[in-house]
């Protein structure tokens, strides 16, 4: 294992990018560096899995192959370098071979996540101007609701509307040999949108330069041996399992593993005991429920695991506690944004003191800083805006959002958005989102250490804290709290959760009021939308006062 200062202190973009990439910075392509480079001999890309357990796997020769078909596809149809590609389309081996495809000839594809509604879509569609979308036959009805939609090739079945392409009799008549596009590193691959946690989603591009950071982050955070069987759950329909589930893995020549169904203890624990998965990543909301099943979970996956990676939202404490003492397996905290990726982590490949309840220490490639409201750097032990340095950032490669201006950069930083706190040690703590901050008798309480409090309790599965306006104390602390099926909502309980949180944190920082739920908002990608419990106690509070 690499030490963690030397990685810092001898990073070399320039030597990183000839190691690392197959072509010069001013010739890449993205299905060159995550399928050609790698299709040789029977090297295994994609393990498939279907809801009912049928299993297939598809070498990276096989789908250079299938990529060169679908690009010829696209070429033929008038796609050219820079042209927008969207995919609406579940795990399956289409939606791999679509988007390889529309790399190979320059093109930029654009998830979209299935779970989504025609309003949705064709919101997202509109920032894109997507001159093709590739669908299934489940999701194809969205589009007869989307206005200006593109033209759509469906990839199970005949097509289901006049006018559609059928995807595998497209790809059955067109060559084998697809030249590939060429271009600049700074040239886009992908368009994102980001999910819209604090506002509506806004479109963003993905050079090429970033598949840089992408297989760094494989390397060094999450530990991608060549032993390794991986599995990310999060979709690809959105960054974490984009940017790591998909173009990370494969830009290291390593398989990654697509399920087809709806998340599941079972179907999880079914999974990495079948494929012996080893290194596992995904979101604490999934290790919230896996550890739920206490047993059946620990009972099915141990001896499988040798570690497991967390992004998304901070990861509880009681989390990592579980993982150590049933499963004897670390499982790391990781911390990024669509716009930038993951830029602060516990590595499991670097060797570096672990704080508990911490994100972890800036990635190698980037400077991360915690800048007051006056835009200064704060030193240790004071709460402030995570910032990327951009000008001591090579690896940074985010410049704006796609048609609108960008309020996030000031001066050379880009600001995240999130309260975090620099510790003693150099590891940076996550506070909560500047919206989520909650000011209390003249305290400032991050709603994330309340949650985490929370959760220790065994009558607890999932809570969110908001800060609901009071005249007295500005704000005071009130919990959502969603119970074990052991547990009975009372004000009895209530209180017990109060006591507990009270003496975890501090007097300051316990719920005041607890309110009993049986879900919580969330985006589709399972970050809580705090926002939408505070404007519901606004709204209540405004109804009382008329």
């Amino acid at each position: 294992m690499r030490d963690y200062d030397s990685a810092v202190t001898s990073f070399d973009y320039l030597q990183l990018a000839a190691q690392d990439l197959h072509g010069e910075l001013d010739a890449l392509n993205a299905c060159i560096e995550c399928c050609d480079r790698h299709a040789h001999g029977d090297a295994v890309a994609l393990y498939c899995e279907t809801r009912d357990g049928r299993a297939t796997h598809h070498t990276f020769s096989e789908l250079q192959v299938h990529a060169a078909r679908f690009g010829n596809f696209l070429r033929e149809q008038g796609v050219r370098p820079g042209d927008r590609v969207a995919g609406l389309m579940p795990r399956t081996v289409e939606l791999l071979i679509a988007i390889l495809g529309t790399w190979r000839i320059g093109a930029v594809y654009q998830p979209l996540f299935t779970a989504f509604g025609p309003k949705a879509i064709e919101q997202r569609l509109g920032c894109s101007e997507a001159r093709w979308i590739v669908t299934d036959a489940q999701n194809r009805p969205k589009l007869d609701e989307v206005t200006d939609c593109p033209s759509i090739i469906v990839t199970d079945g005949a097509p289901q509307r006049p006018g559609d392409y059928d995807f595998w009799s497209a790809l059955e008549r067109q060559p084998a040999d697809c030249a590939p596009e060429l271009l600049d590193a700074n040239a886009p691959f992908l368009l994102m949108c980001t999910s819209g946690t604090t506002g509506p989603a806004k479109p963003l591009e993905v050079p090429l330069s970033a598949i840089l950071a992408f297989k760094g982050y494989m390397r060094d955070a999450i530990d991608l041996r060549k032993d390794d069987r991986f599995w990310n759950l999060a979709d690809p329909g959105w960054a974490y399992g984009l940017y790591y589930a998909v173009t990370g893995p494969l830009a290291c020549g390593r398989a990654t593993l697509f399920y087809d169904g709806p998340f599941s203890v079972e179907s999880t624990c079914r999974v990495i005991a079948k494929y012996a998965i080893s290194n596992l990543a995904g979101s604490p909301t999934a290790y919230r429920l896996l550890i739920a099943a206490q047993a059946e979970f620990a009972d099915a996956v141990r001896g499988h695991l040798r570690v497991v990676s967390s992004a998304g939202e901070p990861l509880n404490p009681q989390v990592i506690r579980w993982f150590s003492e049933q499963l004897g397996v670390v499982i790391h905290d990781h911390y990024g944004q669509t716009e930038i990726g993951m830029v602060l982590c516990n590595h499991h490949g670097l060797s570096h003191a672990i704080r508990e309840g911490s994100a972890g220490y800036t990635v190698p490639g980037y400077r991360i800083v915690v800048l007051d409201d006056a835009h200064r750097e704060l030193p240790t032990g004071q709460p402030g805006v995570l910032a990327v340095d951009r000008e001591r950032s090579p690896l940074c490669w985010f410049n704006g959002y796609y048609g609108m201006p960008t309020k996030a950069f000031v001066d050379r930083y880009y600001l995240s958005g999130d309260i975090v706190e620099l510790n003693d040690d150099g590891s940076i703590s996550f506070v909560g989102r500047n919206d989520d901050v909650i000011t209390t008798s003249g305290y400032r309480v991050g709603p994330f250490d309340v949650e985490s409090a929370l959760i220790e309790h065994p009558a607890v599965v999932e809570a969110a804290v908001i800060g609901k306006p009071d005249p007295q104390r500005t704000e005071l602390i009130k919990a959502f709290v969603m119970l074990n099926c052991q547990y009975l909502p009372s004000a009895e309980l209530a209180e017990v959760l109060r006591l507990h949180v009270r003496q975890r944190l501090a007097a300051h920082a316990y719920p005041r009021e607890i309110e009993f739920v049986e879900q919580l908002p969330k985006t589709p990608s399972g970050k809580l939308q705090r926002f939408i419990l505070r404007n519901q106690e606004i709204a209540k509070q405004q109804a009382l006062d008329t």
